[in-house]
């Protein structure tokens, strides 16, 4: 019983991770990206809030030392404050279509950083990944032309994204404390840079389809959707097996797309995603099968 409910779970956060491109798109057709990051991350914040009191686990706060908020601090400022400014910008910028699998090369980022930061070995397995995933992000930024870039910002900003999440996911790894309780604190530090920011910038009232779209973001892409998920983990008895599920997620959010936001999928884009995808579950299916 308790796999079936993991898969059914994972399959939920799925498909709820598989709308958030188009959420953006149509968003940011309403409001400026850093507008959108304002309202979401309010949403987020207090969804987590929620969470946090629902499960009796507000008293964590209680316990956190200067050092603490230091790391937390810095934490919120790479996500969620730098990460997704990047990425609003990303999909403002380019079709969604194209900034979801670039984006979605932070695994890749991650082993190459991991080599770097954490000393790990280059061996054959993420060398020959890495170097598929690159080809499939050729392929989704020159649409198929390899020599020809859609957009070189746009692009950046998407591989930026990757960069910036990466980076938070290896700062992450040390502290051991509950996940929903880091994601709280993130949010809290983060949602102050952003709110800052926004009040630096001059704030607007944004019309009510934006604001619908920034709830959206706020609930399915940066808070409930993530819970989800980390109880399909919880409950999972093969965590590799239920893990894969997440790869659909970028060819299921292509259907989304082409319905919701009107954008004619390129075959490029697929096929450039395969390679990405490829290479991603090529440079993590060892240590994912080991963790099953």
């Amino acid at each position: 019983m308790s796999s079936r409910s993991a898969y059914l779970y994972a399959l939920s956060a799925v498909l709820l991770w598989s709308t958030v491109a188009s959420a953006f798109k149509l968003s940011l057709r309403y409001m400026e990206p850093l507008a959108l990051l304002f309202y979401s991350s309010l949403i987020s914040l207090l969804v987590l809030f929620l969470v946090l009191l629902f499960q009796g686990r507000l008293g964590f706060l209680k316990g956190l030392s200067r050092s603490d908020c230091r790391h937390y601090a810095l934490l919120g400022l790479l996500n969620p404050f730098v990460y997704y400014l990047v990425l609003f910008k990303a999909y403002d910028i380019l079709p969604a279509q194209e900034a979801q699998p670039l984006n979605y090369t932070w695994q890749m980022v991650l082993s190459a950083l991991s080599i770097f930061v954490l000393k790990q070995r280059m061996g054959l397995r993420n060398a020959s990944a890495i170097g598929i995933s690159f080809l499939g992000i050729v392929m989704v930024s020159s649409r198929g032309f390899m020599l020809h870039f859609s957009d070189p910002l746009g692009v950046g900003l998407a591989l930026g994204s990757a960069f910036v999440w990466a980076s938070f996911w290896i700062l992450n790894l040390k502290d051991g404390r509950n996940a929903v309780e880091k994601l709280f604190m993130c949010f809290l530090f983060g949602s102050a840079y952003i709110g800052a920011l926004f009040l630096l910038m001059g704030p607007y009232a944004p019309p009510i389809e934006g604001l619908m779209g920034a709830a959206y973001v706020g609930l399915f892409e940066m808070g409930l959707t993530f819970i989800l998920w980390l109880r399909a983990l919880e409950l999972s008895e093969k965590t590799a097996e239920v893990s894969m599920l997440i790869y659909l997620a970028p060819f299921i959010s292509f259907v989304i797309i082409h319905i919701f936001v009107g954008e004619e999928i390129l075959l490029s884009t697929v096929a450039g995603t395969i390679l990405i995808v490829s290479g991603v579950i090529l440079g993590t299916w060892k240590s994912s099968a080991r963790n099953g």
